[in-house]
């Protein structure tokens, strides 16, 4: 039996305990943590309390990011299903921020996310943001597209006189709430309308958007003429485009398109067949068209390609006829090039009465059209020096012709800077014009000669107005015939009445007053029994006229038609065309010779 010494019991009583302490820890392996990468046995379960303890997991190795993003969600999972005072502690807190965001919302004025109007993105911004949002936006981003089945224009809502109202749309986005979470949500913008402004631009654009109806016409396929069917044509109707712009606004302005309410045109003719080898024989040919001026007394000519020109045919109810559409473009190309020099495009061909030739020639089956270069009347500034009469001497223009293109105007109190009317020069020519022949008189010379394709015909002296009663220069025509005409001035007038002379083969080239007409005439017989200048000429005998003597004018009387032009040259107007030119040079090469 072993007796132990009292002061040594305590002492291994402490030492029994540590031991086994030891032996309970060596026998019963911990629970691996969450971050204990190297534990590879788990440990049995227990129980503390009324709670299970976490069930054992199988070793996870931390490599990455998502890794350690799975091994939180894993964690996360468990102890919301088996804590849940945590979890609903959690549920509680989400709840409540989202209220507080609700509430942040609606008292600071943002608009919910995701919402969206006029293609903006209004999500998470003020009501003063937003606003400025769409300003922005509908000046520079929106655009509407207006839309003809194939063919399309793009303009800006302002062009069609669209104003967004930012202040209704964005109150309707904050109205939608959180509709846009988390798919988003569309605000049909709110629009106001200008319809003036919307149907001037739509007025504006139907010079683009309509197209006539076109009637059958011709091509050349190789050297086959083919025919082509007629189209129809298309005319924008405003009126409903308009109405129907107005009361979709909103609509219009969400899905950036509107759809022109157009009209249909029918074409006359349809089937090119029955006048097919008409245009055959018509377009096989080279055709011109010869342009006169004449004033300057010029032809200009212009050739067409055979597809060109048979792109102006078409077929018509009695026969071929001009497709105007086709034709037009050509022709304001070629009055393009009638003014190279001049800021003004004074010379034109006129439209109407150029196709109407042109027709004429295509009907009668003719390679040629003989066209008429006309004039636009222009604007004058009166300058230093300036009145009436010298402005219409320097123009060419009678000045009872000027006082009636500018009604109104004092010519006693011109002033400088001044502008008046300068009328076409096509007043004084109204007549066809007779080719070929040309009477030029030079008034300082007191001289006429008469041609007839360029050569001359005959030539001699003649009488034009005394100082007070001056013939106007310019180029005009001859008007009338008159073997016998009467005439009166002022001067003859007395207590007895006003005596009248007799003029003999008279032609009237323009009016000086209204009633009273200068021209060419041969002797004046006066009243009182004697002839204006005693039959003489050579020097300014008459009140207007252009005298010659009785058997010269009966001689030109004959020759010179209706139309005829004549050319009427001074030291005030110069000459325009090349046979005055000629005139002018050959009278001054025999006064140097005498």
């Amino acid at each position: 039996m072993d007796i132990q010494h009292p002061q040594q019991r305590p002492q291994n009583r402490v030492r029994e305990r540590i031991a086994a302490r030891r032996q309970r820890q060596m026998a019963t392996r911990a629970e691996p943590r969450p971050d204990d990468y190297d534990a590879v046995v788990p440990a049995p379960p227990r129980t503390i309390g009324w709670a299970r303890q976490r069930p054992p997991q199988a070793p996870f190795r931390v490599d990455s990011w998502r890794d350690r993003i799975q091994l939180i969600g894993r964690d996360a999972a468990w102890y919301a299903l088996h804590r849940p005072y945590l979890a609903q502690g959690i549920g509680l807190l989400l709840v409540g921020l989202f209220v507080v965001y609700i509430l942040s919302h609606v008292f600071t004025g943002r608009v919910f996310p995701n919402v969206w109007a006029a293609g903006v993105n209004l999500g998470e911004m003020t009501v003063e943001e937003a606003k400025n949002a769409l300003r922005a936006a509908w000046s520079s981003d929106v655009r509407i597209q207006l839309v003809d089945d194939e063919r399309t224009w793009t303009v800006s809502p302002q062009d069609l006189g669209m104003e967004i109202d930012t202040e209704a749309t964005v109150a309707a986005a904050r109205g939608v709430g959180m509709a846009g979470m988390p798919l988003g949500y569309s605000v049909m913008p709110v629009v106001n309308l200008d319809l003036f402004v919307a149907q001037n631009y739509l007025l504006d654009l139907t010079a683009e958007a309509n197209f006539a109806a076109a009637n059958a016409g011709y091509r050349w396929d190789g050297d086959t003429l083919v025919g082509v069917p007629g189209r129809e044509g298309r005319v924008l109707d405003v009126g409903r485009t308009v109405e129907n712009l107005r009361t979709d606004l909103s609509g219009v302005a969400h899905r950036r398109q509107l759809a022109l309410v157009m009209g249909l045109l029918t074409p006359e003719i349809v089937d090119p067949e029955p006048y097919l080898e008409q245009a055959r024989a018509v377009t096989s040919q080279p055709f011109t068209l010869t342009g006169y001026d004449p004033f300057r007394d010029v032809y200009l000519t212009w050739s067409t390609d055979r597809d060109t020109f048979t792109s102006w045919i078409e077929a018509g109810t009695d026969g071929l006829a001009l497709r105007e559409g086709e034709f037009s473009a050509f022709l304001e190309a070629q009055n393009s090039t009638l003014n190279p020099d001049s800021e003004v495009d004074v010379r034109y061909l006129e439209p109407t009465e150029t196709m109407e030739r042109v027709e004429r020639a295509i009907r009668s089956g003719s390679a040629r059209a003989d066209l008429r270069i006309r004039y636009h009347q222009r604007r004058y500034e009166i300058e230093s020096g300036d009145t009436g009469y010298r402005i219409a001497r320097r123009e060419g223009i009678p000045f009872y012709d000027l006082t009636m293109a500018n009604p109104g105007v004092d010519w006693d109190r011109l002033q400088v800077g001044d502008i008046i009317t300068l009328p076409s020069r096509d007043i004084t020519l109204p007549y066809d014009l007779v080719p070929g022949k040309r009477i030029v008189v030079d008034l300082d010379a007191q001289y006429l000669m008469a041609f007839e394709n360029g050569q001359k015909i005959f030539e001699w002296y003649i009488s034009s107005g005394i100082e007070d009663f001056p013939t106007s220069p310019g180029i005009f025509q001859i008007l009338t015939h008159t073997e016998t005409a009467f005439g009166s001035t002022f001067e003859l007038c007395g207590s007895s009445g006003c005596g009248q002379w007799t003029m003999y083969w008279f032609m009237g080239i323009y009016e000086a007053v209204p009633g009273l007409m200068n021209g060419f005439h041969g002797a004046v017989l006066l009243p009182n029994g004697y002839y204006l200048g005693d039959g003489n000429v050579g020097f300014p005998y008459t009140y207007g006229c252009i005298m010659s003597e009785n058997d010269e004018a009966q001689q030109l009387y004959a020759w010179a038609d209706q139309g005829t032009v004549v050319e009427i040259i001074s030291s005030d107007y110069p000459p325009e065309s090349d046979l005055a030119r000629q005139m002018l040079a050959a009278l001054n090469s025999r006064n140097s010779n005498a």
